[in-house]
């Protein structure tokens, strides 16, 4: 009994320490209710104060109390012991209120106690060793073991989150992990290094130390284990197959197995990859990884085929790279050798030494290359015709080099041979045709029909272009080769190339034409002499003598030409302020008659210039200006003196330079410049300038200054830019009224020259921002009076002309009665 009343003094110390006796927080009516509470915290915890209602005296607790949870009978429910989330998260509990006799009085009401989770479990590895094995160049990620932990703290709260991690790797080869873990699943693979470099002959295991936190292992508070892992690495058998060689059009049955692949571990799914876009991909693999031809193959349409062939786990991702297939397709002799053409020409020359190479015949074979199948054999079993003799070319056996062999051949004789040359390979014969030209040569020389085809008389001035005389010479080679073909050339006596010769191509005839003009004064007399020749070259032996050119003289008459000018355009340079009299220029000409010339000036307009009739020099004869005229053009005229008096016309153009001779100037009249009167501040007005003269600088270089002392105290005047200036008032005092400020400009020349300009301003009263003058009666302007007379006056000028005009009205239509009457009395009468 008095243990009893201690502990309960101790709860009720407890409950008035702690504060639960606020009845709004700690206490009420007894209802359903839920309470959390963390495990692991110091026993006699209150919990809730339950208020019994009348006649309740007591209150009874029952449920899954576990001998933890008790209620005093004044309803302090509290527990005595440390709670375990780990033994029961949640303890279902009923109280009842009870009388003094011990019957219920209201309940049982459930009461919720929820345990909730603090970290007091630490993670552990369901194994302290874990066995795995990898194969080598498996696909990096994929996992192929895992490691597990378990905690027993809640899952749902960073107290049950676990991280995993690999802290040690052994051997660890250049500090490269070849191994990764999945942090939250504990899923072990290969990293990308690792598929590339693991090889059970360099290292065949591997020792890897694998760590578990929990709280996400973003708490320095958490628990931690680790647990090691052994790996043996093991040999990839996933790797591609050596070439395989399939023997074309094979007559077996498909499809036929002809490699296999196979992936490390049983279960995989096999397909093929084509490298290179094909209508159809003769070959298949089945689910254990044999791979078949489909169809027979051709090697002259393919001769090879690469491929990939692929493994997929049941979700249809890949457990590896794919392995390349590589097929060569095997030859057979199964094509015929083909001709190069229906029928081969070669040419050949006549008399050819025996033994000369006419040509090199080619067949084909569409069989593999450099192998037995593809090697041929020629030979010559047919010539047509058979003159002089049989056998007159024999061709090479594996070269096929056709030869000249029996004796040089003439063209008069047969101008054209037909040989069939049998081409063979092992297993096939094919018959091919060769048609040989024999070919003139160039054994004949051209030769004139006339040595001489005597003397020409043309005029100096005969056009250029005109064909002057007809030649002719004749080949008797073979007609329309290079060996017939004549071309001509002078070779003597046309040193200047006056003249020039085309050759008809069908006849042979060559016309001497004019190529550039004719010049009595140079050259009288030609003595031309013509060569004929062919563009091929003669055979050994022959060569072109005096049958193979002709000669004629042409003679030239004089004919009265103009003067000609040195050239046609003169150009000169002078200063616009050289003295009257001043040489500016030199024109020449020359009569090719050799006559005196004559000159004289032509569109002289303005009169600057003169020539001087004998020498041609030219000279002014009044001022320049180049401000009028900065280019000068006139035309000089050279005039023979004697003879025709022909005369021909140059051009001579004379640039005026610039001198600084124009002061500056307001570049326009300045009449409405006006500031507003009275100033409330200093005013400003901007005007332009300018200069007649040229700049040879981008922007003229004014300066400005005010001429008087008193407008210098009103005003004041400074550059703006190359071309504007600005006017400004230095006060405000100034009177309604009219202002001219003069103002001084200097153009900065060389020579300086200065302006002095009169610029207006006008001070008025504004209106809106417009100088407002009252009307008022200027000169020449009528006033109110007068307006009224000339009004009156101009009334009745209009109504004295309006009654003029009346009255001849009146008098006419009277005049036209009578002539009227008259004209009745006149008329006969009429039945």
């Amino acid at each position: 009994m008095m243990r009893a009343q201690l502990h309960c003094l101790c709860l009720l110390t407890l409950y008035l320490t702690a504060g639960y006796g606020q009845e709004r927080k700690f206490s009420g009516p007894l209802k359903p209710m839920t309470f959390s509470i963390f495990e692991g915290q110091e026993p006699s915890q209150v919990i809730f104060q339950f208020k019994a209602s009348p006649p309740a005296v007591t209150f009874k607790l029952t449920g899954e109390t576990d001998g933890i949870f008790q209620i005093q009978p004044d309803g302090l429910l509290y527990h005595n012991k440390a709670l375990d989330r780990e033994i029961r998260a949640v303890h279902k509990l009923q109280v009842s209120t009870l009388d003094a006799y011990g019957a219920t009085v209201e309940g049982p009401v459930p009461i919720t106690i929820e345990v909730k989770d603090i970290n007091d479990n630490r993670p552990t590895f369901l194994q302290p060793n874990y066995e795995g094995s990898v194969r080598q160049n498996s696909r990096p990620g994929k996992p192929f073991m895992y490691v597990n932990a378990t905690d027993l703290d809640d899952p749902t709260t960073p107290n049950g989150q676990l991280i995993y991690e690999i802290i040690i790797q052994l051997p660890k080869i250049n500090d490269v992990m070849y191994f990764q873990i999945n942090n939250k699943t504990g899923a072990i693979s290969l990293t990308l290094e690792g598929s590339r470099e693991l090889d059970p002959i360099k290292n065949p295991s591997y020792r890897l130390v694998v760590s578990v936190k929990d709280m996400g292992g973003q708490n320095d508070h958490s628990f931690s284990d680790s647990t090691s892992v052994n790996i043996m690495v093991k040999e990839n058998i996933w790797k591609a197959p050596e070439p395989v060689e399939i023997v074309e059009n094979s007559t077996d049955p498909h499809p036929i197995k002809i490699t296999q692949v196979q992936w490390n571990e049983p279960g995989a799914q096999y397909s093929l990859v084509e490298k290179e876009k094909l209508s159809t991909l003769p070959f298949s693999i089945d689910q254990e990884g044999g791979i078949y031809v489909t169809q027979p193959l051709d090697r002259e349409e393919k001769d090879s085929y690469v491929f990939y062939a692929v493994a997929k786990d049941e979700m249809g991702k890949p457990l590896a790279f794919p392995v390349e297939i590589r097929v060569k397709v095997k030859d057979i002799n199964d094509n015929p050798p083909t001709c190069p053409s229906a029928v081969t020409v070669f040419e050949v020359q006549e008399n050819e030494d025996i033994g000369s190479n006419i040509g090199t015949f080619i067949g084909h074979d569409m069989d593999e290359e450099n192998t037995a199948n593809s090697v041929l054999v020629y030979k010559i079993v047919d010539q047509i015709p058979k003159l002089p003799k049989e056998g007159l070319f024999l061709v090479q056996t594996y070269s096929g080099v056709v030869q000249l062999a029996g004796q040089s051949l003439k063209k008069q004789v047969t101008p054209q041979y037909n040989l069939t040359i049998e081409v063979s390979d092992k297993d096939f014969k094919t018959l091919c045709h060769v048609e040989i030209n024999v070919i003139d040569i160039n054994d004949q020389i051209p030769i004139f029909e006339k040595s001489d085809y005597g003397n020409l008389t043309l005029a100096e001035d005969t056009a250029v272009g005109s064909t002057i005389l007809t030649i002719r010479a004749t080949d008797t080679d073979e007609p329309f080769t290079g060996s017939s073909k004549i071309l001509y050339r002078i070779i003597q006596g046309d040193s200047e190339g006056r003249l020039g010769i085309d050759t008809d191509p069908h006849t042979n005839a060559g016309y001497v034409i004019i190529k550039k003009p004719l010049d009595f004064e140079t050259v009288a007399v030609h003595n031309i002499v013509f060569q004929a020749e062919n563009p091929e070259p003669l055979v050994s032996g022959v060569n072109y003598n005096t049958s193979s050119s002709a000669k004629f003289k042409l003679i030239v008459t004089d004919v009265n030409e103009a003067p000609q000018f040195s050239q046609s355009i003169y150009q000169a340079k002078v200063r616009e302020d050289v003295a009257v009299g001043t040489k500016v220029g030199n024109v020449t000409a020359k009569d090719p008659e050799n006559l005196d010339i004559s000159y004289s000036l032509r569109d002289n307009t303005r009169g600057w210039l003169k020539i001087d009739p004998a020498t041609g020099e030219i000279f002014t004869t009044a001022p320049l200006d180049r401000e009028a005229e900065s280019l000068y053009r006139v035309q000089v005229m050279a005039t023979e003196v004697g003879g025709s008096s022909q005369s021909s016309i140059a051009s001579f153009h004379l640039t005026l330079l610039d001198v600084n001779d124009n002061p500056p100037r307001l570049a326009k009249e300045y009449t409405g410049l006006f500031l507003c009167h009275p100033l409330h501040q200093e005013g400003t007005l901007i005007f332009e300038v300018t200069d007649d003269d040229q700049r040879s600088f981008p922007s003229p270089h004014f300066s400005y200054s005010l001429v008087s002392e008193s407008s210098r105290n009103d005003w004041e005047v400074s550059r703006v830019n190359g071309t504007h200036a600005k006017l400004s008032t230095k006060h405000t005092n100034f009177e309604e009224g009219l202002y001219s400020v003069p103002i001084r400009i200097n153009d900065g020349g060389r020579p300086p020259l200065e302006g002095v300009v009169s610029l207006p301003v006008t001070f008025c009263t504004c209106v809106e921002g417009h100088c407002f003058q009252p009307a008022g009666h200027q000169p020449g302007m009528p006033t109110v009076g007068m307006a009224v007379g000339i009004l009156l006056t101009t009334f009745l000028v209009i109504g004295i002309i309006l009654a003029v005009v009346f009255i001849r009205i009146k008098k006419n239509e009277g005049k036209d009665t009578v002539e009227s009457a008259q004209a009745s009395e006149a008329q006969p009468l009429r039945n």
